[in-house]
């Protein structure tokens, strides 16, 4: 099979990141060690904001009587599909038990993690979607405690659509704080909060890095690059929402991949014409975004078949991944990596983004690889349990004496023979290695 890339990336999102990883890293010894005051030191530096630090209730409310109705309509309609998708994936793990062998009887259960610190950015941006996806799934898996942090605008706080969003999705705590600060903050339990256990959600490259030296003492819910999207198209498929779809993930950043394959050269074509009209009708400040996307990172490839395309998609393995072409049942079988999947023109990244109900804090970097994205089940913790009558513990013991030995671990083999020892003083066991 052959390949034409008709458009190449001339760069790739991944960059020498050894001056991000030593400012962060320094950044979070000294808040370690200087606690509270070394915080809202950073804090005053970069956010340029001296207010509250955690929200108190009179000033959540006061942000949102400031969040237009209309606005809340959308927040709450966004919140509550969300919200049953989180519900429906939190069925599929139950909790069960099982006789392996009679009388041992071992189990499954599905714990929560305490502590929850939900990152929502706030800066180009106001990521009213990222409170919905991350402290909607928290309080789903059943945590007790979600902290959501969004970094404050300079003697202003917190967008109040987020400060609403955070607080209708069940945040605990909404802070005001941002950067490695704030991750800083909900790590180390700073201002009076419980220690986070995990930490989630999108964040610049120095949030990402904050997390990814973190990772070990906290859970995280991923470590993240730039956002990155691939569509597959053939020949039944609308040049224009193809070129409109790329456009609107290229603006998520400069260095965001966007990337379509395609079986059809003149729709391909036709694509690349479109695209560059659409970026510069964009308002300037996303526009900026998208042309350095588009011109340093997107990539146009045309496939022999269908089945290429499939190829092809699963090796870059894309955060988002949007099919437009016949027989989509096909491809629903068939494509095994990516984030999150978009079948047919009728939906779109951006509805994801938004407001269907899957989440979009998504694996990144060809992650989708080995890993989904944000869902209850990171929340959780899947543990097992055993016990077992004396009789059941008999030909395990047995085994495991032998195995033991067999590996040179003889402390290990004597926990198994005491019990068949006393369990069982009158028979005789051959524990020896070689058996």
């Amino acid at each position: 099979m052959t390949r034409e890339y008709l458009k190449k990336a001339t760069l790739t999102s991944e960059s020498d990141a050894s001056e991000t990883q030593a400012i962060v890293r320094s950044i979070l010894e000294e808040i370690q060690a200087g606690g509270d005051t070394a915080a809202l030191k950073y804090a005053e530096k970069f956010d340029k904001y001296s207010g509250n630090v955690l929200l108190t209730e009179e000033e959540i409310q006061e942000a949102i009587a400031l969040v237009p109705e209309k606005l809340k309509r959308d927040i709450e309609f966004s919140h509550a599909n969300v919200k049953r998708f989180a519900e429906a994936q939190k069925a599929t793990v139950a909790d069960f038990e099982v006789e392996v062998v009679p009388g041992l009887i071992a189990g499954q259960k599905a714990i929560p993690v305490k502590a929850a610190g939900c990152y929502v950015p706030g800066g180009r941006y106001s990521h009213i979607a990222s409170a919905i996806m991350t402290v909607t799934t928290a309080k789903v898996a059943g945590c007790e405690h979600i902290v959501a942090c969004s970094p404050p605008r300079p003697d202003v706080g917190i967008a109040p659509p987020i400060v609403y969003a955070a607080h209708v999705c069940g945040a605990d705590k909404i802070m005001a704080m941002g950067g490695v600060q704030g991750v800083a903050a909900m790590t180390y339990g700073l201002f009076g909060l419980p220690e986070a256990n995990i930490l989630v959600g999108p964040g610049n490259q120095f949030v990402a890095e904050a997390k990814r030296i973190l990772f070990g003492r906290v859970g995280i819910d991923m470590i993240a690059g730039p956002t990155d999207s691939l569509i597959l198209a053939d020949s039944s498929a609308d040049a224009e929402i193809v070129a409109v779809d790329l456009v609107g993930q290229a603006e998520h950043g400069y260095n965001s991949p966007v990337w379509w394959g395609t079986d059809d050269r003149a729709l391909a074509e036709e694509v690349m014409r479109l695209v560059p009209g659409l970026i510069n009708d964009l308002p300037e400040v996303n526009r900026d975004n998208a042309t350095a996307a588009w011109r340093d990172y997107a990539e146009v490839i045309v496939c022999a078949d269908r089945e290429e395309m499939a190829a092809c998609s699963d090796e870059y393995a894309p955060e988002h991944l949007t099919v437009m072409a016949e027989d989509l049942d096909w491809w629903l079988d068939r494509l095994s990596c990516y984030g999150s999947l978009f079948l047919g023109e009728e939906t779109t990244v951006a509805f994801g983004d938004k407001a269907s109900g899957t989440n979009h804090v998504l694996p990144t970097s060809g992650a989708a690889s080995y890993t989904g994205g944000l869902s209850v089940h990171k929340y959780m913790k899947i543990v097992t349990w055993q016990r077992s009558t004396r009789d059941g513990s008999k030909p395990v013991a047995e085994a495991t004496a032998r195995i033991s030995r067999l590996e040179g671990m003889e402390g290990h083999a004597r926990t198994a023979d005491i019990r068949l020892k006393k369990f069982f003083p009158d028979e005789v066991f051959d524990l020896t290695a070689d058996g």
